[in-house]
C-alpha cells in the first residue's frame, strides 16, 4: 500500500457507503491493461506550467490502478500530434487507453481533437483557450476555468473593486494570448472601462521597456497581464525597476509559486492575480494535505495547475471506481456527472467546460504567499 493516501470527494464516499473526513485509501479493481497517456509540455516557454500539470496528474495516477507515462509535447503542434499517435499506437497492441492527459497549450490541445474524436477518448486538459471547446467535440473536458471564466473574474475585480477606468491590457501573442485578450476586452467594455492601451508580446520578448513606456504614456490607472509565467516575472520586475506603480492584475502564471520565486516580495506588492485556485494560500484540512502530498513528491510547490490537473484525473478515476472501463464509458460520466474536487465543483456546461469558479489573489509585498481577497463563484451559472 502506497503511503500517500487518496483524496475522495464527500459525494463519492456516500455513493459507497463510506464516512469520509479527509483522506481515506481507496481500493480499486481494474482491468490491466487501463492506461492514461499523460501527454504534457515539460520543456519549452511553458514548462513552469507544463511541469505542474504532469505532476498534478502523476499525483492523482500514481498507484491507482491505471498505468500511465509521461511524454513531453515542449510546444510544437505536431510534437503534441506525434506524442498522441504514439500513445494510441500502443493501444492498439491492446492496452485500454480510456483517457488522455492533453496538454495545456492551446495551440497543441486545438490539434489533438480531431484525433481525439477519431479515436473517441476523451482528453483531460487545463488548458484556458477559449476555443477549444467551442469546436463542438465531445472529447474534449477542460478542468481549469477557461478565459470565460477568468477573465470576467480579472476584468470585474479591476473595475468592481480597484476602481479603474483606463486599463491597459499586455498580452501574449499565442492562441492562449489571444484568447485571454478576447475575454477582457469583452469584459471590461461591458463594465464601461475599455482598454486604453492593448499590447501583444511574443513569448521571446526580454526587454519589456518599450511596451512599459507606452503603458505609462497612455495614463492608464491599472494594468492587466495576459502572459505566461516567464514573461509575467519580467514585466513585473521591470515595471518596479521603472517607478511604474500603478496596480497589476496579472493572468493565472503570476499565481504559480515557482513565478512569483523570480521575484523579490516588494517586487510584488501591489501585484493580484486570477487563478482557479492557490493551494498554499488555503487552510481546509483536505486541501493541506494535498498541498504536503505535493510536496512530499516533487519537492516543490503545489499551484492551480497541478490541483486543477489532479481534480481531473481524479474525476476519470471517480469513474472507474463506479465501474466505467472504456473510454467512452469515461466520456459519459464526465459529460453528465458533477465531482466534487478540492479546488471547486466540476460539471459538464455540456461543451466539455467543467470548471466555473475562479478567484483572486494579492501580494502583500512581505512574503511570496498570496492571500486570496476575492472568490467568483459560479461565474456561468452551470452549478
Amino acid at each position: 500500500m502506497s503511503p500517500l493516501p487518496r483524496i475522495v470527494g464527500i459525494t463519492i464516499a456516500a455513493m459507497v457507503g463510506i464516512a469520509v473526513v479527509g483522506l481515506i485509501f481507496f481500493p480499486r479493481l481494474l482491468p490491466d491493461t487501463a492506461r492514461i497517456p499523460v501527454l504534457v509540455p515539460i520543456t519549452g516557454f511553458l514548462s513552469l506550467e507544463g511541469t505542474s500539470q504532469r505532476n498534478g496528474a502523476e499525483l492523482a495516477l500514481r498507484d491507482s490502478g491505471v498505468a500511465f507515462d509521461v511524454d513531453d509535447t515542449a510546444t510544437a503542434p505536431e510534437t503534441a500530434v506525434n506524442a498522441f499517435e504514439r500513445a494510441m499506437a500502443s493501444g492498439r497492441d491492446g492496452e485500454n487507453v480510456i483517457a488522455v492527459v492533453a496538454p495545456m497549450l492551446g495551440t497543441q490541445v486545438l490539434s489533438l481533437i480531431p484525433l481525439a474524436d477519431e479515436f473517441e477518448v476523451p482528453l483531460i486538459t487545463v488548458s484556458g483557450t477559449a476555443r477549444i471547446t467551442e469546436l463542438g467535440s465531445p472529447n474534449i473536458f477542460r478542468f481549469f476555468p477557461g478565459d470565460v471564466v477568468v477573465k470576467a473574474a480579472h476584468a470585474r475585480y479591476a473595475v468592481e473593486e480597484l476602481g479603474a477606468k483606463r486599463p491597459a491590457v499586455v498580452f501574449q501573442t499565442t492562441a492562449y494570448g489571444q484568447s485571454g485578450r478576447a475575454e477582457l476586452d469583452r469584459n471590461l467594455a461591458s463594465l464601461s472601462a475599455p482598454p486604453v492601451l492593448a499590447e501583444g508580446l511574443d513569448v521571446t520578448v526580454k526587454d519589456m521597456l518599450p511596451v512599459l513606456s507606452k503603458v505609462r504614456d497612455s495614463e492608464a490607472d491599472v494594468l492587466l497581464l495576459h502572459l505566461h509565467a516567464g514573461p509575467t516575472a519580467l514585466i513585473i520586475r521591470q515595471a518596479r525597476a521603472m517607478g511604474l506603480d500603478i496596480p497589476i492584475v496579472a493572468g493565472s502564471a503570476m499565481h504559480q509559486p515557482e513565478t512569483a520565486a523570480l521575484l523579490e516580495p516588494t517586487e510584488l506588492a501591489g501585484v493580484c492575480a486570477e487563478s482557479g485556485a492557490s493551494p498554499i494560500s488555503e487552510f481546509r484540512p483536505e486541501m493541506r494535505a494535498f498541498v504536503e502530498a505535493y510536496r512530499d513528491a516533487f519537492n516543490r510547490e503545489p499551484d492551480a495547475f497541478a490541483l486543477a490537473q489532479y481534480d481531473g484525473a481524479r474525476m476519470v478515476l471517480t469513474a472507474v471506481d463506479l465501474g466505467a472501463r472504456t473510454a467512452a464509458n469515461i466520456r459519459d460520466w464526465l459529460s453528465s456527472q458533477r465531482h466534487e474536487g478540492l479546488a471547486m465543483t466540476y460539471a459538464s456546461d455540456g461543451k466539455g467546460n467543467m470548471a466555473h469558479s475562479a478567484v483572486i489573489l494579492c501580494y502583500d509585498g512581505d512574503s511570496r504567499v498570496p492571500t486570496i481577497v476575492r472568490r467568483y463563484d459560479n461565474i456561468t451559472g452551470v452549478l
